[in-house]
Protein backbone atom coordinates (compact mmCIF):
# COMPACT_ATOMS: atom_id res chain seq x y z
CA UNK A 1 0.00 0.00 0.00
CA UNK A 2 1.21 3.52 -1.09
CA UNK A 3 4.64 2.35 -1.92
CA UNK A 4 7.28 4.36 -3.39
CA UNK A 5 9.91 2.87 -5.92
CA UNK A 6 11.26 6.62 -6.78
CA UNK A 7 11.00 10.30 -5.96
CA UNK A 8 9.03 12.48 -7.38
CA UNK A 9 8.52 15.96 -6.61
CA UNK A 10 5.09 15.47 -4.84
CA UNK A 11 6.77 13.39 -2.39
CA UNK A 12 9.60 16.38 -2.04
CA UNK A 13 6.50 19.13 -2.13
CA UNK A 14 4.37 16.94 0.72
CA UNK A 15 7.77 15.80 2.95
CA UNK A 16 8.77 19.73 3.07
CA UNK A 17 5.13 20.55 4.13
CA UNK A 18 5.23 17.96 6.81
CA UNK A 19 8.51 19.84 8.31
CA UNK A 20 6.23 22.75 9.04
CA UNK A 21 3.42 20.60 10.66
CA UNK A 22 6.07 18.94 12.82
CA UNK A 23 7.51 22.06 13.99
CA UNK A 24 4.16 23.83 14.38
CA UNK A 25 1.48 21.78 15.21
CA UNK A 26 0.22 18.79 17.48
CA UNK A 27 2.04 16.52 14.45
CA UNK A 28 4.73 15.45 17.19
CA UNK A 29 2.14 14.14 19.40
CA UNK A 30 -0.08 12.68 17.16
CA UNK A 31 3.16 10.58 16.56
CA UNK A 32 3.61 9.36 19.89
CA UNK A 33 0.36 7.66 19.88
CA UNK A 34 2.35 5.14 17.31
CA UNK A 35 6.03 5.79 18.08
CA UNK A 36 7.97 5.28 21.19
CA UNK A 37 9.75 7.77 19.84
CA UNK A 38 8.52 10.00 17.57
CA UNK A 39 11.32 12.30 17.03
CA UNK A 40 13.81 9.48 16.23
CA UNK A 41 10.72 8.63 13.54
CA UNK A 42 9.88 11.59 11.95
CA UNK A 43 13.49 12.99 11.29
CA UNK A 44 14.58 9.94 10.21
CA UNK A 45 12.11 9.66 7.62
CA UNK A 46 12.49 13.24 7.12
CA UNK A 47 16.09 13.69 6.65
CA UNK A 48 16.37 11.20 4.71
CA UNK A 49 13.94 11.78 2.06
CA UNK A 50 14.95 15.42 1.83
CA UNK A 51 18.64 14.92 1.58
CA UNK A 52 19.60 15.94 -1.84
CA UNK A 53 20.97 12.62 -3.25
CA UNK A 54 18.27 10.97 -1.92
CA UNK A 55 16.64 12.39 -4.94
CA UNK A 56 17.81 10.26 -7.79
CA UNK A 57 17.02 6.80 -5.11
CA UNK A 58 14.97 4.61 -7.28
CA UNK A 59 14.45 0.66 -6.78
CA UNK A 60 12.63 -0.10 -9.93
CA UNK A 61 15.30 -2.61 -11.50
CA UNK A 62 15.36 -4.25 -8.06
CA UNK A 63 11.47 -5.43 -8.14
CA UNK A 64 11.74 -7.11 -11.82
CA UNK A 65 12.62 -10.08 -9.95
CA UNK A 66 9.45 -10.65 -8.29
CA UNK A 67 7.65 -13.70 -9.17
CA UNK A 68 4.88 -14.40 -6.36
CA UNK A 69 1.53 -12.59 -6.94
CA UNK A 70 1.52 -9.02 -5.90
CA UNK A 71 -1.15 -6.61 -4.85
CA UNK A 72 -0.15 -2.93 -5.08
CA UNK A 73 -2.38 -0.55 -3.70
CA UNK A 74 -2.35 3.57 -4.32
CA UNK A 75 -4.82 5.98 -3.33
CA UNK A 76 -5.91 8.58 -5.83
CA UNK A 77 -5.07 11.65 -3.57
CA UNK A 78 -2.38 10.35 -1.79
CA UNK A 79 -0.39 13.31 -0.73
CA UNK A 80 3.53 11.86 -0.88
CA UNK A 81 3.09 9.90 -4.06
CA UNK A 82 1.25 9.31 -7.45
CA UNK A 83 -0.33 6.78 -9.56
CA UNK A 84 3.01 6.66 -11.16
CA UNK A 85 4.69 4.00 -8.23
CA UNK A 86 1.90 1.33 -8.41
CA UNK A 87 2.47 1.86 -12.61
CA UNK A 88 5.90 1.40 -12.61
CA UNK A 89 5.14 -1.51 -10.19
CA UNK A 90 3.49 -3.24 -13.16
CA UNK A 91 5.92 -2.45 -15.71
CA UNK A 92 8.30 -4.55 -13.94
CA UNK A 93 6.19 -7.01 -12.26
CA UNK A 94 3.54 -7.96 -15.05
CA UNK A 95 1.67 -9.90 -12.77
CA UNK A 96 0.66 -7.27 -10.44
CA UNK A 97 -2.44 -6.55 -9.27
CA UNK A 98 -3.80 -2.49 -9.52
CA UNK A 99 -5.81 -1.27 -6.88
CA UNK A 100 -6.09 2.43 -7.88
CA UNK A 101 -8.48 3.98 -4.76
CA UNK A 102 -10.49 7.19 -5.49
CA UNK A 103 -11.07 9.76 -2.41
CA UNK A 104 -7.83 8.05 -0.70
CA UNK A 105 -4.21 9.77 0.65
CA UNK A 106 -1.40 7.98 1.47
CA UNK A 107 -2.67 5.91 4.52
CA UNK A 108 -5.74 3.54 2.56
CA UNK A 109 -5.69 1.41 5.36
CA UNK A 110 -7.08 3.97 7.61
CA UNK A 111 -9.02 6.01 5.13
CA UNK A 112 -10.85 3.33 3.38
CA UNK A 113 -10.23 -0.09 5.81
CA UNK A 114 -13.38 -1.93 4.30
CA UNK A 115 -12.60 -1.15 0.92
CA UNK A 116 -8.46 -2.53 1.56
CA UNK A 117 -9.63 -5.32 2.96
CA UNK A 118 -11.87 -6.59 0.70
CA UNK A 119 -9.17 -5.93 -1.98
CA UNK A 120 -6.83 -8.22 0.24
CA UNK A 121 -9.34 -11.05 0.98
CA UNK A 122 -10.39 -10.91 -2.69
CA UNK A 123 -6.59 -10.97 -3.69
CA UNK A 124 -5.49 -13.84 -1.35
CA UNK A 125 -8.70 -15.84 -2.18
CA UNK A 126 -7.60 -15.41 -6.01
CA UNK A 127 -4.14 -16.98 -5.01
CA UNK A 128 -4.61 -19.86 -2.17
CA UNK A 129 -3.48 -23.01 -3.20
CA UNK A 130 -6.57 -25.31 -4.39
CA UNK A 131 -8.06 -27.22 -1.00
CA UNK A 132 -8.34 -30.95 -1.61
CA UNK A 133 -11.33 -32.54 -0.15
CA UNK A 134 -10.68 -35.24 2.10
CA UNK A 135 -13.16 -37.96 2.54
CA UNK A 136 -15.43 -37.97 5.15
CA UNK A 137 -13.60 -40.45 7.23
CA UNK A 138 -10.28 -39.31 6.84
CA UNK A 139 -9.36 -36.73 9.74
CA UNK A 140 -7.45 -33.90 8.48
CA UNK A 141 -3.62 -34.07 9.42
Amino acid sequence: MAPHLFVEPVSLDSIRESLLDYEYTNMRSRLSKYHDDADSAFWGWNDIWLHPPFAHWNIEAEIAGIGCPLLAMQGVDDEYGTLQQIHAIARRVPHTVLVELPSCGHSPHRDQPERVIDEVTRFLDAHAPMKRSLPADQPAA
